[in-house]
């Protein structure tokens, strides 16, 4: 559905008994009675970033002696065997922004003979596709153009949030500290992923003081380059916690409302594109968002912590199963890539060979 800017502002301002016609609108957008999830293993590379989120408890000093400065091969290895016991079909790989400009890292990277994260990712995915029955989906922040290329022929899919489309917040306590949050970055490297074909991964977090018109920007920002591309396979709808410790400590919390909203607004705006909001972040009022027409639980670990919200753990499966049956919907597992996909316009054969095969195990 095409919608104004305007128009979008008056509906993330509904109030009251209208909220509930809002409601039914977008939950008549959805396509079929399924919600899907990906069952996932949630593997940092290093914990070392260039930014620094006022918001963010991922990130660590390379100091610290409990963080991950460059996580070793083997022991990467060793969790994705771990994980296809569990039956998990995605390999979820993130690091920080331009982590290899820190020393310590630059300098575990050459002991593997490595010159760059890049080129150590890569390493990682292709032993992954060799080794394991898992798919890797990749999380780095922003990435050159050649980056996003190199990386595409080991990756089925990929990502990295917007968060938000405002200039402004990058003088607010939320971005003021991290330069890889400008959204001009941000959006050139979804851009790029559209140019290389990439299924791709995207969002906006709201509640870090951005207002209604930002929040309609941002949504319209990815929909230009949707409707450009049409890569983007995916929407998360992602509600700021606040977190003991954190800049941002102090911060208002988005109401649950502002999140049904929001999660409303996008499932109207984007036909063809699921929409995400976090269970973990959300784990009281999920079943709220099955009704705002959201369709997909996103990747849920049996085996792994969420390195970005790690006081919010995952539900089980078996409560998500319930919680969707309760909504009169039926719980399917998906891959990292979905279906339309799947498709030799987006996948190398060898990619394209393995997710045929486990999308058919699928079915």
């Amino acid at each position: 559905m095409d919608l104004k800017k305007e128009e979008i502002i008056d509906l993330l301002n509904i109030k009251q008994a209208n909220i509930n016609s809002l409601m039914i609108k977008a939950n008549s957008k959805r396509e079929n009675d399924i919600i899907t999830y990906s069952k996932n293993v949630f593997i940092p590379l290093t914990e070392i970033c260039r930014n620094y989120c006022g918001y963010c408890t991922f990130k660590k000093d390379p100091n610290d002696k409990t963080a991950i400065i460059l996580k070793e091969k083997n022991e990467v290895i060793e969790d994705l065997k771990i994980a296809e016991k569990y039956n998990c079909k995605e390999a979820l790989f993130t690091f920080g922004e331009e982590a290899d400009h820190e020393k310590k890292v630059k300098e575990e990277l050459t002991k593997k003979g490595f010159s760059n994260m890049i080129e150590y990712t890569y390493d990682i995915c292709e032993s992954t596709i060799a080794k394991t029955n898992l798919l890797p989906h990749t999380n780095g922040g922003i990435m050159e153009y050649s980056d996003l290329k190199l990386l595409k022929e080991v990756n089925v899919s990929m990502g990295l949030m917007l968060e938000s489309s405002s200039k402004r917040l990058m003088n607010t306590i939320a971005h003021k500290n991290s330069p890889g949050k400008d959204p001009d970055l941000r959006l050139e490297t979804i851009a790029n992923a559209g140019k290389l074909k990439i299924p791709y991964t995207t969002g906006i977090l709201i509640g870090i003081d951005e207002t209604k018109e930002e929040i309609a920007d941002s949504l319209l920002e990815i929909k230009k380059l949707q409707n450009k591309y049409g890569h983007i396979q995916e929407i998360i709808i992602q509600n700021f916690k606040s977190k003991p410790g954190i800049p941002m400590e102090n911060q208002k919390e988005p109401s649950l409302l502002d999140m049904v909203r929001t999660t409303c607004v996008a499932k109207l705006l984007f036909d063809d594109v699921s929409i995400q909001v976090p269970p973990n972040l959300n784990y009281e009022t999920n079943q709220v968002f099955l009704l705002c027409g959201a369709d997909d639980w996103g990747g849920v670990s049996p085996i792994s912590k969420d390195y970005v919200n790690p006081e919010a753990p995952w539900p089980e499966i078996d409560h998500l199963q319930d919680l969707t049956t309760d909504a009169g919907l039926r719980l399917k597992e998906r891959l990292a890539i979905y279906p339309k996909y799947i498709n030799n316009s987006y996948l190398n054969d060898n990619l394209l060979n393995k997710s045929s095969s486990l999308e058919n195990k699928l079915s």
